[in-house]
């Protein structure tokens, strides 16, 4: 099965994103490989707002992945290179069955946890960025305590910003 990897920046204080949708905070480490990260990925997966905050205009962000967004209000007749699915989980367990790279579970918060209840996200990959918030969209929607994550990887970068890999331990 295609593992889901749940890989976002987020801040010292846990959010993913500003009060308002923004991400202007995040640190590009020019030390950070995007090109070599971009290789394991051919499947973007990721919520209506994280999808409308990121989406600018008719052009795929990533045009080499396929684009799932999870959205139970957005309608695939104006976005035919986009992939609308109405129930994140029965698609997310579908994209797992299918052959080809890993699953990117771009954001956010609420779609993570929706996937992580649901035992489908097998790795959470988080990009600490030096900053302090103090709002905005949380890593994790509130929800049950999650099950046990096992630390595989660890690096931290001239900027400031530690990477932390882990795997999810389903028991």
């Amino acid at each position: 099965m295609r593992p889901i990897r749940y890989n976002v920046a987020a801040s010292l204080d846990g959010y993913i994103a500003g009060p308002n949708g923004e991400f202007d905070w995040i640190i590009m480490d020019p030390s950070i490989d995007f090109a070599a990260l971009f290789k394991d990925f051919d499947t973007l997966l990721m919520g209506r707002h994280s999808f409308e905050v990121t989406h600018k205009g008719s052009e795929p962000m990533f045009p080499h992945m396929k684009t799932v967004v999870c959205s139970r209000s957005l309608s695939g007749d104006d976005l035919p290179d986009v992939d609308i699915a109405n129930d994140a989980v029965a698609r997310a367990r579908e994209l797992k069955s299918e052959s080809g790279g890993d699953i990117w579970l771009f954001g956010g918060g609420a779609l993570f946890r929706s996937l992580l209840d649901a035992r489908l996200v097998d790795s959470v990959e988080v990009s600490v960025i030096p900053i302090i918030l103090g709002g905005g969209i949380p890593l994790a929607a509130p929800g049950p305590k999650s099950p046990p994550l096992s630390l595989r990887e660890s690096k931290s970068l001239p900027s400031g910003i530690v990477m932390l890999k882990y795997s999810v331990e389903y028991t």
